[in-house]
């Protein structure tokens, strides 16, 4: 497993979904300027789901790395 954190930097909730390995999965809600912060299987995608008025908008894919040569997951 391995550390991340996400910041929701914009001004509405986002729905913070991380799919792993094995089943992995969980979801939570961001409060905007909410910092979050859990442990994933290695290789797991985080998908960054907005609410927009006509539904939920994919905002962001991130993926959850130990490997310092991908971009960092923490924002």
């Amino acid at each position: 497993m391995i550390d991340f954190s996400y910041k929701n930097v914009s001004s509405s909730m986002v729905i913070l979904k991380c799919i792993g390995p094995d089943r992995f999965f969980m979801e939570r809600a961001i409060f905007p300027q909410e910092i979050f912060s859990s442990m994933a299987p290695e290789g797991s995608h985080l998908e960054i789901w907005g609410i927009e008025s006509y539904g939920p908008n994919l905002e962001q894919r991130l993926r959850v790395s130990a490997s310092k040569k991908e971009g960092p997951v923490a924002a």
